[in-house]
């Protein structure tokens, strides 16, 4: 019988007893126990962080029956079950304070203890001690040492990271809490923990001494996530039903989803997977849309961009070293390795001999949305209009017609309101890029050259476009300055037509003033 998408679905066993298609990971179960005591993996959010905490949970219980047929089931563990605690913060709201977090914990505690048949008073305000005492009676009763999985640990920090009273109120109960857990080390089988970011003002991380963090770890690159391979494999139904419905080859349909889905990348390794939220819901939708990042807001990552001043238009390329990702503290949060562990932006480059990082977009879903959030902020357009706009460039990009193109921009420009134009060369660039980003269409800023850099490239059907724009200068010298400087060399031989395009704004009109267009020889 054909397996079941697993869609919305967290709970390994629920999944495995009713049929449902499992992507194999359970070898590298077993990976993670060797590396030590205690685990803590790093992973955006809806990535399949949960129903990794539940296979753990069922693997710790020794439910062998479930994992039949699966890689871990010809290995040599004994398969003895141990108590387990599975604290799950994903569901709560934890924005009025403390006492909704503390119930999720006591609800925990109280049904674990009645499962195994321990009796313990639930104190409120002492849950570190209360969680202390289930480890400690769950070893004594049951002959095997426990243990603790906690999914999405930081969720009641990164929830009120606006409200900075409730925020502390969570930080300093939080750390307290999980304070205990290195005073139940003797107790303790396994602590394994997942989250976004990694707080080290939260004791898990400076009182836990031998914390494996495997967030970047090239083995474990791929526990959460599909790679591509595991795509063609588990989804051939699939991807010939919907690759035939949108009269596509099979290769061109792959392609297609992979710049769409695929991308994510966690580790120096080059190995890069889909994220299972967004995949399953187009197989299930048999559309092409945003589902991952519609299912969340980026707000509090575009006040970080503002108030860091990041510069949008070099977030593809932005460079950030290993320590980065390993220190966070809300006074202190910077926004490029943030975006990262929110997976807005993932790994594209690793310079082993600086240990960094280079960060870019991870597919076509993200480039694009993310542009649509950023435009709210430098080009605000009524979402009418600004689908209405995209149609129309497309349009006559496709066509080469770089004069419907502009003539279409003039009305957007002259939209934008007065307080979000500082009448900048940067502020048009960036109004420019965001506006071809949101057409899906291949677009980078400031591209490189032996001679310097072009303010962008844009590929549109059979054509290749290089604008450079110029304030208080002429259209006529930014041609000149893409000749000169050989910005469209690199595309030479590439079958296009190469289109100089130069345009010059007037900062008085805040707008397009003039553009002129000339054939690369």
């Amino acid at each position: 019988m054909a397996k079941k998408l697993p869609l919305g679905t967290q709970n390994f066993e629920d999944s495995r007893r009713s049929n449902l298609l499992y992507i194999d990971k359970s070898q590298l179960l077993i990976d993670m126990v060797a590396m030590g005591k205690t685990v803590f993996l790093s992973r955006p959010r809806r990535f399949g962080k949960s129903l990794l905490c539940s296979t753990l949970k069922s693997f710790w219980e020794g439910k062998r029956e479930l994992f039949t047929g699966l890689a871990i089931d010809s290995s040599d563990w004994n398969w003895e079950p141990h108590p387990v605690i599975h604290l799950d913060f994903n569901g709560g709201n934890f924005t009025l304070g403390t006492y909704e977090l503390k119930a999720n914990i006591a609800g925990t505690i109280e049904n674990v203890a009645t499962e195994y048949g321990v009796s313990l008073p639930i104190d409120f305000e002492a849950l570190g001690q209360t969680l202390f005492q289930l480890i400690r009676a769950l070893h004594l009763k049951t002959g095997k040492q426990a243990v603790v999985i906690i999914d999405e640990y930081d969720k009641p920090l990164l929830t009120t990271i606006d409200n900075d009273a409730t925020h502390a109120e969570h930080k300093a109960f939080l750390k307290g809490f999980y304070g205990v857990l290195k005073s139940a080390d003797e107790h303790l089988a396994f602590l394994f923990l997942t989250g976004v970011t990694k707080f080290s003002q939260v004791s898990i991380f400076s009182d836990l001494n031998h914390l494996q963090d495997i967030s970047l770890s090239p083995r474990f690159a791929t526990l959460c996530g599909f790679t591509h391979d595991e795509v063609v494999l588990n989804f051939q139904e699939e991807i010939t039903h919907i690759s035939t419905l949108m009269k596509l080859s099979p290769e061109l349909y792959l392609e297609k989803l992979r710049r769409f889905y695929n991308g994510y990348r966690f580790s120096r390794a080059e190995q890069s997977v889909y994220n299972p939220f967004g995949l399953l819901n187009h197989f299930t939708n048999e559309l092409f849309e945003p589902y991952w990042f519609a299912s969340g807001t980026p707000t509090f990552l575009l006040k970080l961009i503002e108030e860091q001043q990041i510069d949008i238009l070099r977030l593809e390329g932005m460079e950030a070293v290993a320590t980065d990702f390993a220190d966070y503290r809300k006074d202190a949060l910077l926004a490029v390795p943030v975006l990262y562990q929110a997976g807005y932006l993932t790994i594209s480059g690793y310079d082993e001999s600086l240990n960094s990082y280079t960060l870019d977009y991870p597919n076509d879903e993200v480039r694009s949305s993310f542009a649509k959030s950023l435009a709210d902020k430098y080009a605000y357009a009524p979402e009418f209009g600004r689908e209405s706009l995209v149609l129309t460039l497309t349009r006559a990009l496709r066509k080469g017609d770089v004069d419907g193109c502009m003539n279409a921009l003039i009305p957007f420009f002259a939209e934008i309101p007065y307080d979000l134009n500082d009448k900048s060369e940067r502020h048009y660039q960036i109004v420019f890029y965001l506006i071809f980003r949101l057409l899906g269409h291949y677009c980078i800023t400031e591209v490189k050259s032996a001679k310097g850099r072009a303010d962008a490239i844009v590929e549109a059907g059979e054509f290749v476009y290089c604008f450079e724009f110029k304030l208080f200068d002429t259209a006529e010298n930014a041609l000149a300055q893409i000749e000169d400087r050989g910005y469209l060399t690199p595309y030479t031989g590439s079958g296009k037509k190469l289109l100089k395009v130069g345009v010059a704004f007037d900062a008085t009109e805040r707008n397009i003033g003039e553009w002129k267009v000339e054939l690369a020889q």
